[in-house]
Protein backbone atom coordinates (compact mmCIF):
# COMPACT_ATOMS: atom_id res chain seq x y z
CA UNK A 1 0.00 0.00 0.00
CA UNK A 2 1.50 3.37 -0.75
CA UNK A 3 0.64 6.83 0.94
CA UNK A 4 0.28 9.88 -1.33
CA UNK A 5 0.62 13.28 0.22
CA UNK A 6 -0.20 16.44 -1.14
CA UNK A 7 0.85 19.55 0.39
CA UNK A 8 -0.39 23.45 -0.61
CA UNK A 9 1.73 26.01 -0.07
CA UNK A 10 2.36 28.19 -3.34
CA UNK A 11 5.35 26.35 -4.37
CA UNK A 12 7.72 28.03 -6.96
CA UNK A 13 10.34 25.83 -9.08
CA UNK A 14 13.66 26.80 -8.30
CA UNK A 15 13.17 28.91 -5.62
CA UNK A 16 15.48 28.11 -2.99
CA UNK A 17 12.62 28.80 0.18
CA UNK A 18 10.32 26.68 -1.88
CA UNK A 19 12.69 24.09 -1.88
CA UNK A 20 14.39 23.85 1.68
CA UNK A 21 10.96 24.01 3.34
CA UNK A 22 9.81 21.24 1.07
CA UNK A 23 13.13 19.11 1.70
CA UNK A 24 12.24 19.87 6.08
CA UNK A 25 8.57 17.94 4.90
CA UNK A 26 10.31 15.01 3.62
CA UNK A 27 13.23 14.58 6.41
CA UNK A 28 9.34 14.58 8.65
CA UNK A 29 7.65 12.22 6.70
CA UNK A 30 10.66 9.74 7.61
CA UNK A 31 9.33 9.19 11.37
CA UNK A 32 6.00 8.09 8.88
CA UNK A 33 8.34 5.63 6.50
CA UNK A 34 12.05 5.03 5.88
CA UNK A 35 11.02 4.76 1.70
CA UNK A 36 9.50 8.25 0.68
CA UNK A 37 9.59 9.43 -2.96
CA UNK A 38 9.94 12.94 -3.56
CA UNK A 39 7.47 13.29 -6.73
CA UNK A 40 7.88 16.86 -6.83
CA UNK A 41 7.31 20.28 -5.03
CA UNK A 42 4.32 19.51 -2.76
CA UNK A 43 3.37 15.52 -3.83
CA UNK A 44 5.08 12.74 -2.02
CA UNK A 45 4.54 9.14 -1.83
CA UNK A 46 5.54 7.17 1.19
CA UNK A 47 5.40 2.68 0.85
CA UNK A 48 3.64 1.42 4.07
CA UNK A 49 4.93 -2.00 3.37
CA UNK A 50 5.33 -3.73 6.59
CA UNK A 51 4.52 -1.30 8.60
CA UNK A 52 1.84 -1.66 11.15
CA UNK A 53 -1.74 0.04 11.20
CA UNK A 54 -3.90 0.66 8.74
CA UNK A 55 -4.42 3.47 6.42
CA UNK A 56 -5.99 6.02 8.43
CA UNK A 57 -3.46 5.27 11.36
CA UNK A 58 -1.01 5.66 8.54
CA UNK A 59 -2.62 9.37 7.86
CA UNK A 60 -2.80 10.47 11.42
CA UNK A 61 0.70 10.00 11.41
CA UNK A 62 1.83 11.40 8.35
CA UNK A 63 -0.29 14.36 9.69
CA UNK A 64 0.93 14.60 12.60
CA UNK A 65 4.53 14.95 10.68
CA UNK A 66 3.51 17.87 9.08
CA UNK A 67 1.43 19.92 11.65
CA UNK A 68 4.50 22.09 12.99
CA UNK A 69 4.94 23.27 9.30
CA UNK A 70 1.01 24.73 9.29
CA UNK A 71 0.67 23.36 5.43
CA UNK A 72 -2.55 22.17 4.55
CA UNK A 73 -2.29 18.70 2.95
CA UNK A 74 -4.40 16.38 1.63
CA UNK A 75 -4.23 12.31 1.92
CA UNK A 76 -4.79 9.38 0.18
CA UNK A 77 -4.11 5.55 0.02
CA UNK A 78 -3.82 3.08 -3.19
CA UNK A 79 -2.25 0.00 -4.04
CA UNK A 80 -0.03 1.79 -6.64
CA UNK A 81 0.79 5.53 -7.55
CA UNK A 82 -2.42 6.21 -9.36
CA UNK A 83 -4.56 4.69 -7.26
CA UNK A 84 -3.03 6.82 -4.40
CA UNK A 85 -2.91 9.75 -6.40
CA UNK A 86 -6.49 9.41 -7.50
CA UNK A 87 -7.97 8.87 -3.95
CA UNK A 88 -6.32 12.77 -2.93
CA UNK A 89 -8.14 13.77 -5.70
CA UNK A 90 -11.41 12.18 -4.50
CA UNK A 91 -11.39 13.30 -1.23
CA UNK A 92 -9.12 14.20 1.68
CA UNK A 93 -8.82 10.81 3.42
CA UNK A 94 -9.89 8.57 0.81
CA UNK A 95 -8.53 4.53 0.39
CA UNK A 96 -8.72 3.15 -2.93
CA UNK A 97 -9.07 -0.59 -2.34
CA UNK A 98 -7.33 -2.65 -4.87
CA UNK A 99 -9.70 -4.19 -7.61
CA UNK A 100 -11.45 -0.16 -7.98
CA UNK A 101 -8.89 1.39 -9.39
CA UNK A 102 -10.58 2.27 -12.26
CA UNK A 103 -13.98 2.77 -10.97
CA UNK A 104 -12.45 5.13 -8.97
CA UNK A 105 -10.09 7.28 -11.85
CA UNK A 106 -13.51 6.83 -14.52
CA UNK A 107 -14.55 10.30 -13.33
CA UNK A 108 -11.51 12.43 -13.14
CA UNK A 109 -10.16 14.23 -15.22
CA UNK A 110 -7.15 13.98 -17.69
CA UNK A 111 -4.85 16.41 -16.09
CA UNK A 112 -4.44 13.95 -13.42
CA UNK A 113 -1.63 12.22 -15.65
CA UNK A 114 0.29 14.92 -16.53
CA UNK A 115 -0.95 15.42 -20.13
CA UNK A 116 0.34 18.32 -22.16
CA UNK A 117 -2.64 20.89 -22.10
CA UNK A 118 -2.68 20.63 -26.10
CA UNK A 119 -3.05 16.99 -26.46
CA UNK A 120 -6.16 17.41 -23.45
CA UNK A 121 -7.56 20.24 -26.01
CA UNK A 122 -7.44 17.31 -29.16
CA UNK A 123 -8.33 14.79 -26.85
CA UNK A 124 -11.82 16.90 -25.83
CA UNK A 125 -12.69 17.09 -29.59
CA UNK A 126 -13.31 13.33 -29.69
CA UNK A 127 -15.33 13.60 -26.74
CA UNK A 128 -12.61 12.34 -24.31
CA UNK A 129 -12.73 15.04 -21.15
CA UNK A 130 -12.65 12.05 -18.85
CA UNK A 131 -9.77 8.63 -17.62
CA UNK A 132 -12.97 6.71 -18.05
CA UNK A 133 -13.85 7.67 -21.22
CA UNK A 134 -9.94 7.48 -22.04
CA UNK A 135 -9.51 3.98 -20.90
CA UNK A 136 -12.79 2.91 -22.97
CA UNK A 137 -10.56 3.90 -26.15
CA UNK A 138 -9.16 0.15 -28.32
CA UNK A 139 -5.97 0.62 -27.48
CA UNK A 140 -3.91 0.23 -30.60
CA UNK A 141 -5.80 3.14 -32.64
CA UNK A 142 -5.28 5.47 -29.56
CA UNK A 143 -1.28 5.04 -29.07
CA UNK A 144 -0.75 5.14 -33.07
CA UNK A 145 -2.63 8.59 -33.19
CA UNK A 146 -0.81 10.24 -29.84
CA UNK A 147 2.38 8.30 -29.49
CA UNK A 148 3.97 5.74 -27.50
CA UNK A 149 3.42 8.08 -24.31
CA UNK A 150 -0.49 7.26 -25.00
CA UNK A 151 0.18 3.80 -23.48
CA UNK A 152 1.17 4.54 -20.62
CA UNK A 153 -1.71 7.09 -20.54
CA UNK A 154 -4.14 4.21 -21.49
CA UNK A 155 -3.16 1.89 -18.57
CA UNK A 156 -2.62 4.32 -16.06
CA UNK A 157 -6.44 5.75 -16.48
CA UNK A 158 -7.26 1.72 -16.29
CA UNK A 159 -5.79 1.65 -12.90
CA UNK A 160 -2.44 -0.21 -13.82
CA UNK A 161 0.85 1.54 -12.61
CA UNK A 162 4.26 -0.19 -13.98
CA UNK A 163 6.25 3.20 -12.45
CA UNK A 164 8.65 1.77 -10.35
CA UNK A 165 8.98 3.07 -6.88
CA UNK A 166 11.93 5.67 -6.46
CA UNK A 167 12.77 6.14 -2.79
CA UNK A 168 14.69 9.49 -2.22
CA UNK A 169 18.02 9.66 -1.71
CA UNK A 170 19.47 10.53 2.50
CA UNK A 171 21.80 13.29 2.46
CA UNK A 172 25.28 12.33 4.30
CA UNK A 173 27.14 14.95 5.57
CA UNK A 174 30.68 14.17 6.18
CA UNK A 175 32.65 17.19 7.99
CA UNK A 176 34.68 18.08 10.71
CA UNK A 177 35.64 21.60 12.13
CA UNK A 178 37.82 23.37 14.46
CA UNK A 179 36.89 26.38 15.99
CA UNK A 180 37.87 28.65 19.13
CA UNK A 181 41.14 26.75 19.94
CA UNK A 182 43.64 29.72 19.63
CA UNK A 183 44.95 30.62 16.56
CA UNK A 184 47.65 29.57 14.09
CA UNK A 185 50.16 32.02 12.62
CA UNK A 186 52.61 29.44 11.22
CA UNK A 187 52.05 27.18 8.42
CA UNK A 188 53.80 23.87 10.30
CA UNK A 189 50.14 24.70 12.77
CA UNK A 190 47.34 25.00 9.76
CA UNK A 191 49.00 21.86 8.49
CA UNK A 192 48.60 19.68 12.13
CA UNK A 193 45.24 21.21 12.34
CA UNK A 194 44.38 20.01 8.89
CA UNK A 195 45.29 16.24 9.54
CA UNK A 196 43.65 15.99 12.33
CA UNK A 197 40.44 17.22 10.09
CA UNK A 198 41.44 14.39 7.50
CA UNK A 199 41.55 11.66 10.39
CA UNK A 200 38.23 12.30 11.17
CA UNK A 201 36.82 13.33 7.68
CA UNK A 202 38.50 9.74 6.64
CA UNK A 203 37.00 7.72 9.59
CA UNK A 204 33.67 9.27 8.28
CA UNK A 205 33.80 7.75 5.03
CA UNK A 206 35.39 4.24 5.96
CA UNK A 207 31.88 3.83 8.30
CA UNK A 208 29.96 5.02 5.87
CA UNK A 209 32.04 3.12 2.51
CA UNK A 210 32.03 6.14 0.95
CA UNK A 211 34.82 7.99 -1.46
CA UNK A 212 35.36 11.73 -1.55
CA UNK A 213 35.27 12.92 -5.00
CA UNK A 214 36.03 16.28 -3.73
CA UNK A 215 36.86 18.82 -0.70
CA UNK A 216 35.61 21.97 0.79
CA UNK A 217 38.03 23.97 3.24
CA UNK A 218 36.55 27.26 4.82
CA UNK A 219 39.19 29.34 6.68
CA UNK A 220 37.85 31.53 9.49
CA UNK A 221 40.55 34.85 10.34
CA UNK A 222 41.25 35.96 13.55
CA UNK A 223 40.13 39.62 12.05
CA UNK A 224 36.25 38.05 11.41
CA UNK A 225 37.34 37.83 7.24
CA UNK A 226 36.55 34.12 5.85
CA UNK A 227 37.73 32.49 2.98
CA UNK A 228 36.96 29.25 1.20
CA UNK A 229 38.78 26.66 -0.96
CA UNK A 230 37.28 24.08 -3.52
CA UNK A 231 40.03 21.51 -3.95
CA UNK A 232 38.63 18.84 -6.60
CA UNK A 233 39.96 15.16 -6.55
CA UNK A 234 40.95 13.73 -9.74
CA UNK A 235 39.77 9.79 -8.60
CA UNK A 236 37.05 10.05 -5.71
CA UNK A 237 38.98 8.67 -2.92
CA UNK A 238 39.23 8.04 1.37
CA UNK A 239 43.09 8.31 1.01
CA UNK A 240 44.65 10.59 4.20
CA UNK A 241 47.72 11.26 2.56
CA UNK A 242 45.95 11.92 -1.05
CA UNK A 243 43.59 14.58 0.47
CA UNK A 244 46.51 16.07 2.55
CA UNK A 245 48.87 16.45 -0.25
CA UNK A 246 46.21 18.55 -2.40
CA UNK A 247 45.00 20.22 0.44
CA UNK A 248 48.26 21.43 1.64
CA UNK A 249 49.35 22.21 -2.68
CA UNK A 250 46.21 24.49 -2.52
CA UNK A 251 47.29 26.55 0.75
CA UNK A 252 51.06 27.06 -0.22
CA UNK A 253 50.09 29.50 -2.45
CA UNK A 254 47.43 31.46 -0.37
CA UNK A 255 48.51 33.78 1.72
CA UNK A 256 46.53 35.50 5.00
CA UNK A 257 46.29 38.46 6.28
CA UNK A 258 45.40 37.66 10.19
CA UNK A 259 46.01 34.12 11.83
CA UNK A 260 43.69 31.35 11.30
CA UNK A 261 41.45 30.74 14.12
CA UNK A 262 39.11 28.18 12.61
CA UNK A 263 39.02 25.16 10.04
CA UNK A 264 35.66 23.35 8.47
CA UNK A 265 36.66 20.73 6.11
CA UNK A 266 34.21 19.01 3.96
CA UNK A 267 33.66 15.88 1.96
CA UNK A 268 31.51 16.57 -1.21
CA UNK A 269 30.86 13.94 -4.44
CA UNK A 270 30.62 11.16 -2.28
CA UNK A 271 30.50 7.97 -4.03
CA UNK A 272 30.67 4.16 -2.85
CA UNK A 273 33.62 3.22 -1.92
CA UNK A 274 33.84 -0.48 -3.10
CA UNK A 275 34.89 -1.64 -6.55
CA UNK A 276 34.52 -4.96 -7.79
CA UNK A 277 38.71 -5.97 -9.29
CA UNK A 278 39.04 -8.38 -11.39
CA UNK A 279 42.62 -10.60 -10.95
CA UNK A 280 43.59 -9.59 -14.14
CA UNK A 281 42.75 -6.95 -16.91
CA UNK A 282 41.42 -8.49 -20.38
CA UNK A 283 44.04 -6.39 -22.49
CA UNK A 284 46.86 -6.58 -19.95
CA UNK A 285 47.38 -10.66 -19.85
CA UNK A 286 51.31 -10.81 -18.02
CA UNK A 287 52.01 -14.31 -17.66
CA UNK A 288 54.59 -12.78 -14.16
CA UNK A 289 51.61 -11.85 -12.71
CA UNK A 290 49.33 -15.10 -13.44
CA UNK A 291 52.86 -17.05 -11.83
CA UNK A 292 52.47 -14.56 -8.29
CA UNK A 293 48.33 -15.15 -8.17
CA UNK A 294 48.91 -18.81 -8.78
CA UNK A 295 51.77 -19.37 -6.27
CA UNK A 296 49.55 -17.20 -3.90
CA UNK A 297 46.56 -19.52 -4.13
CA UNK A 298 48.92 -22.68 -3.86
CA UNK A 299 50.42 -21.04 -0.49
CA UNK A 300 46.49 -20.89 0.27
CA UNK A 301 44.87 -24.24 -0.63
CA UNK A 302 47.91 -26.17 -0.06
CA UNK A 303 47.78 -27.77 -3.68
CA UNK A 304 48.57 -27.34 -7.11
CA UNK A 305 46.80 -25.38 -9.39
CA UNK A 306 44.99 -27.78 -11.90
CA UNK A 307 43.02 -26.29 -15.13
CA UNK A 308 40.03 -28.15 -17.34
CA UNK A 309 41.39 -29.09 -20.54
CA UNK A 310 38.21 -29.76 -22.99
CA UNK A 311 38.14 -32.15 -25.70
CA UNK A 312 35.73 -33.90 -28.11
CA UNK A 313 33.94 -36.92 -26.84
CA UNK A 314 30.21 -37.85 -26.73
CA UNK A 315 30.26 -38.48 -22.88
CA UNK A 316 29.69 -35.21 -20.38
CA UNK A 317 32.32 -36.44 -18.49
CA UNK A 318 35.10 -37.30 -21.24
CA UNK A 319 35.03 -33.93 -22.41
CA UNK A 320 37.39 -32.65 -19.80
CA UNK A 321 40.30 -33.82 -17.66
CA UNK A 322 42.45 -31.19 -15.34
CA UNK A 323 46.00 -30.46 -15.88
CA UNK A 324 48.66 -28.64 -13.96
CA UNK A 325 48.41 -25.11 -14.59
CA UNK A 326 51.74 -23.29 -15.76
CA UNK A 327 52.02 -19.73 -17.36
CA UNK A 328 52.85 -19.57 -20.39
CA UNK A 329 56.46 -18.28 -21.41
CA UNK A 330 55.11 -15.84 -24.27
CA UNK A 331 52.60 -13.27 -23.24
CA UNK A 332 49.41 -13.28 -24.74
CA UNK A 333 47.13 -10.27 -25.08
CA UNK A 334 42.96 -10.85 -24.07
CA UNK A 335 42.09 -11.35 -27.63
CA UNK A 336 44.72 -14.64 -28.04
CA UNK A 337 43.41 -15.76 -25.03
CA UNK A 338 40.02 -15.54 -24.97
CA UNK A 339 40.84 -17.42 -28.35
CA UNK A 340 41.96 -19.65 -27.14
CA UNK A 341 39.84 -20.62 -23.99
CA UNK A 342 36.79 -19.51 -26.51
CA UNK A 343 35.20 -17.47 -24.21
CA UNK A 344 32.34 -15.47 -25.23
CA UNK A 345 31.74 -17.64 -28.32
CA UNK A 346 30.83 -21.34 -26.88
CA UNK A 347 28.82 -21.30 -23.82
CA UNK A 348 30.32 -23.70 -20.92
CA UNK A 349 28.56 -26.31 -19.97
CA UNK A 350 28.54 -26.42 -15.57
CA UNK A 351 27.87 -29.66 -14.25
CA UNK A 352 25.86 -29.92 -11.53
CA UNK A 353 24.60 -32.34 -8.64
CA UNK A 354 22.39 -34.56 -9.96
CA UNK A 355 18.81 -34.45 -9.07
CA UNK A 356 15.52 -35.38 -10.24
CA UNK A 357 12.59 -32.61 -11.66
CA UNK A 358 9.70 -32.63 -12.63
CA UNK A 359 9.14 -32.44 -17.09
CA UNK A 360 6.28 -32.20 -18.38
CA UNK A 361 6.04 -33.34 -21.81
CA UNK A 362 4.01 -31.53 -25.30
CA UNK A 363 4.50 -33.51 -28.30
CA UNK A 364 7.32 -36.07 -27.15
CA UNK A 365 9.21 -32.95 -25.99
CA UNK A 366 9.90 -31.04 -22.72
CA UNK A 367 7.04 -28.87 -22.61
CA UNK A 368 7.20 -28.00 -19.10
CA UNK A 369 10.92 -28.21 -16.50
CA UNK A 370 10.73 -27.69 -12.71
CA UNK A 371 7.58 -26.06 -13.19
CA UNK A 372 8.72 -23.24 -15.51
CA UNK A 373 7.85 -23.15 -19.21
CA UNK A 374 10.28 -24.37 -22.09
CA UNK A 375 11.13 -22.09 -24.16
CA UNK A 376 13.26 -24.03 -26.69
CA UNK A 377 14.04 -27.38 -26.96
CA UNK A 378 17.01 -29.17 -28.41
CA UNK A 379 17.61 -33.44 -28.98
CA UNK A 380 17.35 -35.80 -27.61
CA UNK A 381 20.85 -37.50 -28.10
CA UNK A 382 20.98 -40.79 -27.21
CA UNK A 383 24.14 -41.71 -24.83
CA UNK A 384 25.65 -44.94 -24.35
CA UNK A 385 27.33 -45.73 -20.87
CA UNK A 386 30.19 -47.60 -20.15
CA UNK A 387 30.89 -48.13 -16.52
CA UNK A 388 31.13 -45.50 -14.29
CA UNK A 389 32.41 -44.93 -10.29
CA UNK A 390 31.88 -41.11 -10.81
CA UNK A 391 27.91 -40.91 -9.66
CA UNK A 392 26.04 -44.43 -9.13
CA UNK A 393 22.66 -42.92 -10.40
CA UNK A 394 25.02 -43.11 -13.88
CA UNK A 395 26.48 -46.26 -13.52
CA UNK A 396 23.49 -48.61 -13.32
CA UNK A 397 22.14 -47.78 -16.71
CA UNK A 398 22.86 -48.46 -19.84
CA UNK A 399 21.93 -45.44 -21.68
CA UNK A 400 20.27 -42.29 -21.27
CA UNK A 401 18.45 -39.21 -23.32
CA UNK A 402 19.83 -35.89 -23.34
CA UNK A 403 18.05 -32.36 -24.20
CA UNK A 404 19.39 -28.88 -23.75
CA UNK A 405 16.87 -26.51 -23.08
CA UNK A 406 15.81 -22.60 -22.67
CA UNK A 407 13.70 -21.96 -19.74
CA UNK A 408 11.15 -18.93 -19.77
CA UNK A 409 13.38 -17.47 -16.75
CA UNK A 410 16.51 -17.40 -19.44
CA UNK A 411 18.48 -20.35 -17.80
CA UNK A 412 20.19 -22.52 -20.35
CA UNK A 413 19.98 -26.15 -19.16
CA UNK A 414 21.16 -30.06 -19.77
CA UNK A 415 18.44 -32.22 -18.61
CA UNK A 416 18.08 -35.88 -19.26
CA UNK A 417 15.57 -38.98 -19.11
CA UNK A 418 16.33 -42.46 -17.89
CA UNK A 419 13.43 -45.03 -18.01
CA UNK A 420 10.37 -42.83 -17.05
CA UNK A 421 12.29 -40.20 -14.72
CA UNK A 422 14.00 -36.68 -15.78
CA UNK A 423 17.43 -35.36 -14.26
CA UNK A 424 19.14 -31.99 -14.53
CA UNK A 425 22.81 -32.49 -15.74
CA UNK A 426 24.08 -29.09 -15.60
CA UNK A 427 23.83 -24.97 -17.13
CA UNK A 428 25.44 -23.41 -19.24
CA UNK A 429 27.17 -20.17 -18.98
Amino acid sequence: MLLCVEVAGGWLEGEPQSLTLWEEMLDAFDAVSPLVEDAGLGRAFLDMHGIGGDAREWMAQARAALARFGNSSRLGAGSNKIAALAATHVGDGTVCEPGTESEMLAALPLTLLGIEPETIERLALLGVRQLGELARLPHGPFVRRFGAAAADWHELARGIDRRQFTPRGQAVAIEASIFGEGHAAAETQVFFALRMLLARICADLDCCGKRAGALRLSVELEDADACGFDVPLAIPTAHERTMFDMLRAKLEGATFGAPIVGLRLQALQLEEGGEAQAFFAADDFDSQRVGVTIARLEAVLGERIARAKTREAHLLEERFAYEPFTPARTEHNGAEVAQECGCGVVPQLRLLQVREVPVQLRGGEPAIVDRRPVRQCVGPWRIAERPYNLEPALSRVEGRDEYDVVLEDGTFARIYRQGSHWYLRGVYE
